[in-house]
Order: C-alpha cells, then sequence, then structure tokens
C-alpha cells in the first residue's frame, strides 16, 4: 500500500471512529509505529486529523481537550520561541496577564532571569509557581475552582476577582483558531477567557500553528478583539493571508 493510500485510509478511519492509538493503526495497517507518527503529522499538517498523546483524533471533534500534561511535549520548540517572542513586548513596569496553559508557561518560563519589573496576574498555579523565585516579578494569583485538567482556576470568583482589574496587555491561549474567532472546548474556562480580555488594554493570542483551522465547542473572543496573533513559522501562508486580510496582525516568532 502507497503511502498516500495508507494516509487516506488512516484519515477516514479516525473521523469516523474520533480516537486511535498509534499502536493500534500500526496493528492495523502492518507498518511500523514511527511509519504512523509521521502519518498522523502529514494529517494534522493538512487540517485532517489532530495528534493527542499516543494518538489522534478527528480534527473536528469540538469537545475534545487534551491535558496540561499531553500538551506539554506537542510543539514544545514553536511554544519556546513564542515564549521568547512574547516578552520582547513587555517592558519594566507593565502589569501582564497569562491565562493557564503551556503556551503561557513557555512566556512564563522566558521571563525567568531576565529582571523586569513586573505585575503578572494569571488564573494558574503553575505558572505562579514557576515565577515564584523572581524577585523583580510580582504575582497576583486569580482564585476559582481549579480545573485539573487545564491546571485553571475558573468560574465566577475567577471571573469576578477579573472584573476589579485592569492589565496592560493580556497572553492567552487557545485551542482553535478560524476567521470566526478563538477557541476552547470548555464553555466555563471559555468564561473566564471572556474576562480577561475584556480587562486587558491589549489581548494577544498565542498558539503553535496546529491551532489554526480548528473550531471548539466555545468561542471566547472575535478575531476584532485581539492586538495580534503570535504563533510559529510553521503556519499555512493562505491562513496568514486571510487573517491579514480581515486586519488582524500575525507575529511569527
Amino acid at each position: 500500500m502507497f503511502a498516500e493510500e495508507r494516509r487516506l485510509k488512516i484519515a477516514s478511519v479516525i473521523k469516523s471512529g474520533k480516537s486511535i492509538t498509534v499502536s493500534e493503526l500500526a496493528e492495523n495497517f502492518s507498518v511500523s509505529e514511527s511509519t504512523i507518527r509521521r502519518d498522523l503529522k502529514y494529517l494534522e499538517d493538512k487540517g485532517h486529523i489532530q495528534r493527542t498523546h499516543g494518538g489522534a483524533i478527528d480534527a473536528h471533534y469540538v469537545l475534545y481537550e487534551p491535558s496540561f500534561f499531553e500538551k506539554e511535549n506537542i510543539e514544545a520548540s514553536s511554544k519556546s520561541e513564542i515564549g521568547e517572542f512574547a516578552i520582547s513586548l513587555m517592558k519594566s513596569g507593565d502589569t501582564i496577564l497569562l491565562d493557564s496553559g503551556t503556551t503561557t508557561l513557555s512566556i512564563a518560563q522566558s521571563l525567568k532571569g531576565k529582571s523586569m519589573s513586573l505585575t503578572v496576574v494569571t488564573n494558574s498555579p503553575v505558572i505562579a509557581l514557576e515565577l515564584s523565585t523572581e524577585s523583580d516579578i510580582d504575582i497576583v494569583l486569580i482564585g476559582g475552582l481549579l480545573r485539573k485538567q487545564t491546571r485553571a482556576l475558573v468560574g465566577p470568583q475567577a471571573e469576578n476577582m477579573l472584573m476589579d482589574l485592569n492589565v496592560d496587555k493580556a497572553f492567552i491561549g487557545t485551542n482553535g483558531i478560524t476567521l470566526n474567532g478563538f477557541f476552547t472546548p470548555n464553555i466555563v474556562e471559555a468564561e473566564t477567557k471572556k474576562k480577561m480580555v475584556k480587562v486587558s488594554s491589549q489581548t494577544y493570542i498565542v498558539a503553535d500553528h496546529t491551532k489554526f483551522g480548528v473550531s471548539n465547542f466555545a468561542k471566547f473572543a472575535d478575531i476584532k478583539d485581539i492586538a495580534a496573533i503570535i504563533t510559529d513559522k510553521n503556519v499555512d501562508k493562505t491562513q496568514i493571508k486571510d487573517f491579514e486580510e480581515r486586519g488582524i496582525k500575525i507575529i511569527l516568532s
């Protein structure tokens, strides 16, 4: 079986069954797991599927939500580059908002040792802990219900606390980016993100190229609500053009 034929069949299997593991696909198609991983990367780059920890799902399965642990190792180098670029948009004295996510965690990691005087507001205990040793950074941890899936503090308490604040710049992650807006699978987390956008003078969406063309269950912002999207250099040029034609700035890290 030629690679293209196998990939078409893999895409068909995933779209019909929603989720499958690498080992199951390798057994079904009598090829190695490394071959399947290459096939899945190819299909993900084409927007047909979304890779998960150890497998794949249909890219259009809107309620799928990978865990924080699963996302940590996905596109890690791209997230690191995004993190380094994001801090170039900050200056001493800024109040910065970082929502909970692995890309925003990369921003926090990039801030370490930079001796930049900032106030960082976050709903992420992980980010708060990451920055807790930085003497130049004051940390405001938003309270609320801890979603174990994403390690985010969310809900009415988080939303009420956010609405009493005003920040200079927000850096917010997303599970999906389309011309219709920015998405996350969880409606409660979406409401918290909406408040973050509302209280920020400038909002930057931080996401690697795999989030483009993906639509999830709950929208938290329209494209007109943000200053720019910060992403990696692997974004399809056609997608960049589509956003820029609508006045949305795409920054390649």
